[in-house]
């Protein structure tokens, strides 16, 4: 059955706002209907193939810039089987280099953050500058072929984008904005560089990285998985864009989906969002089909006052989730006070499972104090709460994953609302098989 509107959710004009993120309607791409194989989320082999073909050709996020204030901060980050370091150097740029130790293997840092004068092995200490070069190998004479010809850890491509470091295991990489297209133009408005860490947490699930990035390509699953999300958005009335490499949807928030009746009073979640706008909801007059345009427009009027520079964003970015998706593994939830943004990392050898990162950033009102950076926790899953939602999430992955490993399950059967989805499985297939396509027999 069809579900039919029962508010008008009226959509920002795009050519109100010329210079700031694109709100136009991308055409939606011919993807075909056909089942994506369930093997693709259970497989080894396929896994090595995203390893061989995809993982190690593209960029992808290292961590925040402002971990990097000072020459010798950096960032130990993990993807798949592989460690890199990156580290903020003298004359203000990023460099990074693989993390490991050239005499016997040892990694020379856990993943995290720090500052280092120098990178010294724990195990026999041999010593690198910030840029991987050796600088010292304890005993040397007592190497008759000498130290390593290289003279240095091999590099690895870094770069810097919105408030956020970037690396590549692939030396042939394209120029990073030329992978981030369109995405800079979409998201330079938001300012992130203005927004304070408030969540770093890293979760073991049982699930397939890819599992992890389906479940937030779609609103499809709210009305099934979180249903006191209907009193807080509108899953139907959502835009979908596809892109080159990358896709985003935008779905309005502080209104009700019309799987519900629209109610009477204030819904609470709606009430909490009048409320972070400034508003007091106890002198609203008004209907519930107008909060939304109304908090824009306070936000919009009072904004300012508050210490929130919201002129380079549009008025439905007031309210409104713009969710992108950077291939393959970082989704960010958009909003003008605050950054939700996920990391999907594949778990080095088993597809069953995989890391997930959740980093969350509020906006710092100008004149005020940027406060302290929260430790990164690091858990499995159901060891502690992340929140309702994502707590929804995390119980129905671990399912999900089981399922695929089912005789009965052939692969996902996607629909139109899913057109994110079909549209990553698309990129994916460009890395892994290129641009024809899988042939006979691949998955």
């Amino acid at each position: 059955m069809d579900v039919k509107r029962h508010v008008d959710i009226i959509r920002v004009n795009p050519d109100d706002w010329p210079d700031g993120t694109p709100a136009h309607k991308a055409p939606d791409p011919d993807l075909g209907h056909a089942l994506i194989p369930a093997a693709r989320y259970t497989s080894a082999d396929f896994m090595k193939l995203e390893w061989d073909r995809m993982w190690s050709k593209l960029w992808l996020l290292g961590g925040r810039s402002d971990d990097l204030k000072e020459a010798g901060d950096y960032i130990c980050t993990d993807i798949g089987r592989e460690s890199v370091l990156i580290v903020r150097q003298a004359d203000g740029s990023v460099r990074a280099f693989h993390n490991v130790c050239l005499h016997r293997g040892n990694k020379l840092r856990p993943e995290g953050t720090g500052h280092a004068d120098n990178f010294q092995c724990m195990y026999h200490h041999w010593e690198y500058d910030h840029a991987g070069v050796i600088v010292r190998i304890p005993d040397l004479d007592t190497f008759p072929q000498g130290g390593p010809p290289c003279g240095r850890i091999p590099e690895v491509k870094a770069g810097e984008w919105g408030g956020f470091v970037w690396f590549s295991l692939n030396p042939d990489a394209p120029p990073l904005m030329d992978y981030l297209d369109p995405i800079p133009q979409h998201l330079d408005p938001y300012h992130f560089e203005r927004m304070a860490w408030k969540r770093d947490i890293t979760i073991e699930w049982d699930c397939n990285w890819k599992a992890s990035v389906d479940a937030f390509n779609e609103s499809y699953h709210v009305q099934g998985i979180h249903p006191q999300l209907k009193w807080y958005l509108d899953d139907i009335n959502i835009q979908y864009d596809c892109y080159e490499r990358h896709s985003r949807y935008l779905i309005p928030f502080a209104t009700v989906s019309p799987r519900v009746v629209l109610p009477s009073a204030i819904p609470p979640a709606i009430y909490e969002i009048m409320v972070k706008a400034g508003m007091d909801p106890a002198d609203y007059d008004g209907r519930v089909s107008d909060i939304r345009r109304d908090v824009q427009k306070f936000m919009r009027a009072n904004g300012k006052a508050r210490g929130r520079d919201y002129s380079e964003l549009n008025d439905d970015q007031l309210t409104d989730d713009y969710h992108y998706t950077i291939f393959p593994n970082v989704q960010l939830n958009c909003h003008a006070d605050d950054l939700m943004l996920f990391r999907q990392r594949p778990h080095p050898t088993d597809p069953d499972k995989m890391l997930y990162d959740l980093w969350m950033f509020e906006l710092v009102p100008e004149g005020e104090e940027w406060p302290e950076r929260p430790k990164r926790l690091y858990f499995k899953h159901g060891d502690k709460s992340i929140g309702q939602v994502l707590d929804q999430d995390a119980f129905n992955l671990p399912t999900v994953q089981k399922g695929m490993h089912s005789s009965a399950f052939e692969g996902l059967w996607i629909g139109d609302q899913e057109i994110r989805i079909r549209h990553f499985h698309k990129v994916l297939n460009d890395y892994i098989y290129g641009h024809n396509g899988p042939g006979e027999g691949d998955i």
